[in-house]
C-alpha cells in the first residue's frame, strides 16, 4: 500500500511529516492538526506504526504515503508531488536500523559514500541539506509541541536526595561528553560510578543493562551504591530538527525494573511524553524526576 486517503489541497497550508516509530509522530499530527494544517506523512515500513492509516481513514486532513527507510528519492518526489515545502521529522528510527538495516536508493547510498562519519547527527543532517535543495525545509521537530518540553525544577513528589543530587552533576558532565560525539544522550549512574553509557540501542535498554550489572554485582563485595541515577540531556549543538530527547512513562518502567531511583533531564530541551501518566508512575515507584537547565 503506497497511499491512504485523499487531498487536493496544497501550500502554505500543508506539512510533511516524517514518521518514525512511537507516539511522537502521532503527537505532532494531532498538533499540526489542531492548527488546520493539512499534514502529508512519509510513513517508514520498518518503523511507523499501521495505526496511522487509521488516522488517515477518519481524517480527510490526513494523507499517508508508505515507504522504505532507504527511499530518499521517493520520499522528495511524493512530497514535491503533494506541494509540501515544509516538513517536521518525529519519533524514532532506531540507530542500528539506519546503519544496518535499509537498502538505500541511488541519491542515498550517493549520500551514505560522502559522509565523513556514519553517526547520526551527520547523516539527517545530509538528508536535511537534501531536502532543502529540493525545496523542502525541515522545521524543528518541537516547533508544535514546546509545552511537552521538560520544566526545570522537581516534578515528582520527592526530589532528588543528597547522593542523587551528586550523581546528577557527575552525570551531566559525563552525558554531556558522549552527546557531543553524537554517541547517546543517557548515561547511568551508582555513587559517583558510571554504570552505562548508551550507544546504538537506545535508553531504555541502556537502563535494562545498568540493572543488569547492577544485579551481577549482588553477590560480591561491592562499594556502589545500588540506587541507580539515570541522566538524559541533549547534544552540546542539538539540532531541535531531529533526534530531540525524548521521556516518558516507558521510561519509567524501565527504570524501576532496573531498579533507578531518579531521572535527570535537559530542561527546555527534553520532550515529555504523556507527563500526568510518566510523573504518576514515578511517584507510584518513589522514583524522583527533576529537570535541569544545561544551555549550550
Amino acid at each position: 500500500m503506497s497511499q491512504i486517503n485523499r487531498s487536493d489541497s496544497r501550500g502554505e497550508n500543508s506539512l510533511g511529516l516524517i514518521a518514525g516509530n512511537g507516539r511522537f509522530p502521532f503527537l505532532l499530527l494531532d498538533a499540526a492538526r489542531a492548527q488546520g494544517l493539512r499534514v502529508v506523512v512519509a510513513a517508514i515500513k520498518e518503523e511507523t506504526d499501521p495505526e496511522m492509516n487509521e488516522r488517515a481513514r477518519v481524517d480527510e486532513g490526513v494523507t499517508v504515503h508508505w515507504m522504505s527507510l532507504g527511499d530518499l528519492s521517493k520520499l522528495i518526489e511524493m512530497f514535491q508531488r503533494e506541494g509540501v515545502t515544509r516538513a517536521v521529522m518525529a519519533g524514532q528510527v532506531k540507530h542500528k536500523q539506519i546503519f544496518s538495516s535499509i537498502r538505500p536508493d541511488w541519491r542515498l547510498a550517493k549520500l551514505l559514500l560522502n559522509l565523513r562519519t556514519r553517526n547520526t547527527d551527520m547523516l539527517l543532517g545530509a538528508v536535511a541539506k537534501v531536502l532543502e535543495d529540493e525545496g523542502i525545509a525541515l522545521m524543528s521537530s518541537t516547533a508544535y509541541l514546546e509545552p511537552m518540553l521538560a520544566p526545570v525544577g522537581v516534578t515528582t513528589e520527592r526530589g532528588p536526595d543528597e547522593v542523587e543530587l551528586a550523581d546528577i552533576a557527575y552525570g551531566m558532565k559525563v552525558a554531556r561528553g558522549i552527546a557531543g560525539f553524537d554517541l547517546g544522550q543517557t548515561v547511568v549512574i551508582a555513587a559517583g560510578a558510571c554504570v552505562a553509557v548508551e550507544a546504538m540501542e537506545g535508553t531504555d535498554a541502556t537502563i535494562a543493562r545498568a540493572g543488569e550489572i547492577m544485579r551481577g554485582l549482588e553477590q560480591e563485595a561491592s562499594t556502589l551504591e545500588r540506587r541507580l541515577t539515570v541522566v538524559k540531556v541533549a547534544k552540546p549543538k542539538q539540532d531541535m530538527r531531529f533526534d530531540v530527547p525524548v521521556v516518558g512513562a516507558p521510561t519509567i518502567e524501565a527504570m524501576r525494573a532496573a531498579g533507578a531511583t531518579c531521572l535527570c533531564v535537559e530542561a527546555g530541551r527534553t520532550l515529555v511524553f504523556d507527563r500526568e501518566a510518566m510523573v504518576a508512575a514515578a511517584n507510584a515507584a518513589g522514583i524522583a524526576v527533576v529537570g535541569e537547565a544545561v544551555g549550550g
